[in-house]
């Protein structure tokens, strides 16, 4: 569950707010909706993990957290709308004279992390940049299929060493174009990306919003 702890510092703070918004931290200048801040949440377990800086204007600016009401409310967020729930740390530090709340999300064990979305539905959503997005229906084929991935040599079809030598190529591919490329239905795609992504052998980027698949990052 959520540790409220006090701590007094202020350069700490000041820095990492120095750094902007980015794929592991998220500012927040208030908290009044623990369903949309579950959706934060759900973004970063999805990811590699990240913070939420409470008090803190877009542009920087520390106004402070309004009230422990606020930790209430992420509290909330991680164990009732959240699927699975997510134990997260929060931490408030003295700046300024002003109190700033920094939640700290861990990466998933067990991706999918869902949180309803504005209807109601439950959806997994991820971080990208600056901002959280909706994660696409591949990506989440991968995570429910990573329990039963396994590391042994297998043997690439003739249409999966067309998509190995397209992305070594090209850069990246999406999932219509693998499906043109190698002239093969939408579900053999999808389950030959999902295993090669499970292996590590390819992996899913986000580039303009777009999910591509592409090369891992130590084979670039």
């Amino acid at each position: 569950m959520i540790r409220n702890i006090l701590i007094k510092s202020r350069h700490y703070i000041q820095d990492l707010i120095a750094e902007g918004e980015h794929v592991h931290q998220d500012f927040k200048f208030q908290i009044s909706d623990a369903k949309k801040i579950a959706r934060s949440i759900s973004a970063f377990a999805n990811n590699d993990g990240g913070h939420l800086l409470i008090g803190v204007k877009d542009n920087g600016k520390i106004a402070g957290m309004r009230s422990d009401e606020e930790i209430f409310m992420i509290e909330q967020a991680a164990s009732m709308y959240c699927r699975p729930p997510q134990d997260v740390k929060c931490s408030v530090y003295k700046v300024e004279g002003k109190a700033v709340l920094k939640v700290d999300i861990v990466p998933s064990d067990n991706p999918p992390v869902k949180a309803p979305d504005e209807n109601g539905g439950w959806r997994a959503y991820y971080r990208v940049n600056d901002e959280n997005i909706l994660a696409s229906p591949l990506h989440v084929k991968i995570w429910q299929h990573r329990r039963n991935s396994c590391s042994a040599v297998f043997a690439l079809t003739d249409s999966e060493q067309m998509l190995m030598d397209y992305v070594r190529s090209n850069g990246s591919i999406t999932l219509q174009g693998y499906m043109k490329l190698a002239h093969i239905t939408k579900h053999t795609a999808e389950m030959s990306i999902v295993n090669m992504c499970n292996l590590k052998a390819l992996t899913l980027r986000y580039i303009d919003k777009r999910c591509v698949i592409t090369m891992p990052e130590d084979e670039l």
